[in-house]
């Protein structure tokens, strides 16, 4: 089934970048250079948000300093959370818990438990969801609830959904799920000012207002296969493994998530929700220090990406990068080799393979550059990687859904959540580690005896970087 799947989407991802490509080569001379405010701002304490509301400045301090304490004396909470909080706006959340999930069969069988114990909603927000044995499970287990009683709402990215037929959703909406189609392709049935290069990219599952699931994963067969034991070199066929990452939380950050999905819904001018419990009375689950974080081109600059920039200009020891699609804009260039420059291990783990050539050459176009400036470069082998995670001195962990791209960046809206704490850092290490054990260095001077062929494909992708 992956081949087949991973031929359907390839052609829709190249007519995407090359259809943008064309509509807006004639108006764009050079590529943007993005840069948000990152100036250093002296203001009030970082005040936490729990269960019961904001947290006094006494109670959120001993909480910082608890996590302060078990880190490893880096000074990164003083030096980044409060230019954090003034870049983002949303609250820094405690008494969470947080799953790390580690692709899909594990990410899928939390999320169908959850369905399944629904009791009041459920909220789904997704760019891939496709019709076959994976997406049809789920379409199944919210047609069942929707039938109990459950309101079920969904909100499917028109491009991302693009190949999966009319019949596949009109069954929902037959049940009594709402379904909303997030800037329709067809200009004739858009709600709101058509913009065909803005799309939702956010993946969020969101359960009775108390369990939520964010990352990288799509609703898609090709997640069927897990990738623990696809790294090997004597696999190299292991074609149907795709890695990925997602979070399972809970506790009063799950309201952020709620509110950033009922935002979308209302923007896209949805119908009205039917009124539900959307916002249960806040319980502490855990101690996780957790911040929600959406991004949307409505906004002057992607909220997440300056607050990873800021990460990585805060950093002390080490900066652990994983994304799928990386090709950097010249800020995040300067701000990686700035960090090198201070004595900082910079670590990027790489796709090896890649279900889009465009973006996958583009990005190994900035190796040689990174290289140079000390930059380690790993490529993930034997797996379509797929995840987009950072670790920041083992303190300041990210997972979410944005890519290190410009359509990440400028034209997607992206959904990711900061966990903060050595605890939550050691299991995101933990599982850097083990991709890195199942990567190969790539090295400067393995690098320039590069074939000519691989070099002219960096030059022809550069071209489409901004698009794709």
């Amino acid at each position: 089934m992956f081949p087949s799947a991973v031929k359907a989407r390839r052609p829709l991802r190249l007519r995407h970048g090359l259809a943008l490509g064309l509509l807006y080569l004639a108006g764009c001379g050079s590529l943007p250079t993005i840069v948000p405010d990152l100036t250093r701002r002296s203001g009030p304490a970082v005040q936490l948000e729990g269960a019961r509301g904001p947290l006094s400045a006494a109670q959120s301090k001993v909480i910082l300093d608890g996590l302060r304490s078990r880190g490893q004396g880096t000074d990164i909470f003083e030096r980044h959370l409060a230019l954090e909080e003034a870049i983002v706006g949303s609250p820094l959340t405690t008494g969470n818990q947080v799953l790390l999930l580690q692709d899909g069969p594990a990410t899928y069988e939390a999320m169908f438990a959850a369905i399944l114990a629904a009791r009041d909603h459920i909220n789904m927000e997704t760019y891939i969801l496709e019709d076959d044995e994976v997406g049809q499970r789920f379409a199944q287990a919210l047609v069942d609830k929707q039938r109990q009683g459950v309101q079920v709402n969904l909100i499917r990215d028109s491009l991302g959904t693009f190949g999966t037929p009319v019949a596949f959703f009109q069954r929902l909406s037959d049940s009594g799920i709402r379904v909303l189609e997030f800037n329709p392709i067809n200009p004739l049935v858009g709600r709101k000012d058509w913009e065909l290069n803005q799309r939702d990219h956010r993946k969020l599952l969101i359960v009775d207002g108390r369990t939520a699931f964010l990352g990288g994963i799509n609703i898609s067969s090709v997640y069927s296969g897990g990738s623990s034991s696809r790294g090997s070199r004597a696999r190299p066929d292991a074609s149907s493994a795709w890695r990925d990452t997602d979070l399972q939380l809970q506790g009063p950050v799950v309201a952020e998530l709620q509110k950033l999905f009922i935002a979308t819904w209302e923007t896209q001018k949805g119908e009205p929700l039917i009124t539900k419990n959307y916002f249960p009375r806040p319980e502490s689950a855990g101690r996780q220090v957790v911040r929600a974080i959406g991004s949307s081109p409505d906004e002057a600059y992607s909220l997440i990406y300056a607050t990873l920039l800021s990460a990585i200009g805060s950093a002390e020891t080490s900066v652990h990068l994983t994304n799928a699609y990386f090709v950097p804009d010249p800020q995040l260039l300067a701000a990686l080799e700035a960090a090198v420059q201070r004595g900082v291990n910079v670590t990027l783990i790489l796709p090896s393979r890649t279900d889009s050539w465009l973006v996958f050459h583009a990005g190994r176009g900035y190796y040689e550059q990174l290289l140079r400036a000390g930059v380690k470069i790993y490529e993930r082998r034997g797996v379509i990687l797929h995840s987009k995670t950072a670790l920041i001195d083992g303190v300041w962990a990210t997972v979410g859904s944005t890519n290190l791209d410009w359509r990440s960046f400028l034209h997607n809206h992206e959904l990711n959540a900061v966990v903060l704490g050595a605890e939550f850092g050691s299991q995101v290490q933990a599982m850097f580690e083990k991709d890195l054990a199942a990567s190969d260095a790539v090295t400067l001077e393995q690098w320039e005896l590069r074939p000519l062929h691989l070099r002219i494909k960096e030059l022809l992708a550069s071209v489409w970087e901004y698009w794709l």
